[in-house]
């Protein structure tokens, strides 16, 4: 059965016109009035890509800093020892540990965000993965989250740092971009930067149309289609 959308969602959906493709600017303001939950919702985006995952050379994996930020306090877990992690507390983890931390989190504490590891920490955090990877938790190095550059990476993770990538057998992305209470020119400067990361993550596999359908949309609200074209000249 097709699932029923309350009177709130139905109020809403009514102001979005389903065949149409919006500007970039028309969408971020429409989709900050079709929010129909009275919490600050998440501001999302959704993109189709021309790319099969399954393929190696077909996946797209990347970070972004969000200029505005995303609108939530992200707590961060370091894998390091010795002046690593002295450095890792002064940049502002919430909790910075070695075999300690790894033996809480195979005891089931998962009271964190992200996850970040110096190099010299993975034999460690290699025995979490069945535990960190399906969850999205694992530290990699393609994501930037094994690093000894850790003050850099913290202030970008604190800051409003996400990461993006395809699911494993469709080339769809769902990627946050902020609250519905941020400015209307917050979300602009949000969907740039996630444009401008998503065009640079551009396959070598990828042929044809790239970006093939790009949504934005607030949590629990309906989707918002962009008019891609006028979306990816946001990124030049």
């Amino acid at each position: 059965m097709a699932q029923k959308h309350g009177k709130k969602y139905r109020e809403v959906a009514k102001l979005v016109d389903r065949t149409k493709l919006y500007q970039p600017a028309e969408a971020v303001a429409l989709v900050k009035q079709t929010s129909p939950t009275k919490f600050d919702a998440s501001v999302e985006a959704h993109v189709l890509l021309g790319v099969d995952p399954r393929h190696a050379d077909h996946q797209v994996r990347g970070t972004v800093v969000l200029p505005a930020g995303t609108g939530k306090s992200v707590r961060v877990v370091v894998f390091a020892q010795g002046d690593r992690a002295r450095e890792a507390e002064t940049a502002g983890a919430d909790r910075v540990g070695a075999d300690d931390l790894s033996r809480d989190i195979e005891g089931g504490w998962l009271d964190f965000d992200v996850a970040v590891a110096t190099p010299d920490m993975m034999g460690i955090v290699g025995r979490l993965g069945r535990v960190l990877g399906p969850r999205g938790l694992m530290p990699n190095a393609r994501a930037g989250t094994v690093t000894n550059d850790l003050t850099r990476v913290l202030r970008e993770i604190k800051a409003g740092r996400v990461e993006f990538r395809t699911e494993r057998t469709v080339g769809l992305i769902h990627v946050p971009m902020g609250k519905v209470s941020f400015g209307e020119g917050q979300l602009m400067d949000n969907l740039r930067a996630l444009v401008s990361a998503v065009v640079t993550a551009k396959p070598s596999g990828a042929k044809g149309t790239y970006v093939r359908s790009m949504y934005v949309t607030s949590t629990m609200g309906p989707g918002i289609r962009l008019d891609v074209p006028s979306t990816l000249a946001l990124a030049a």
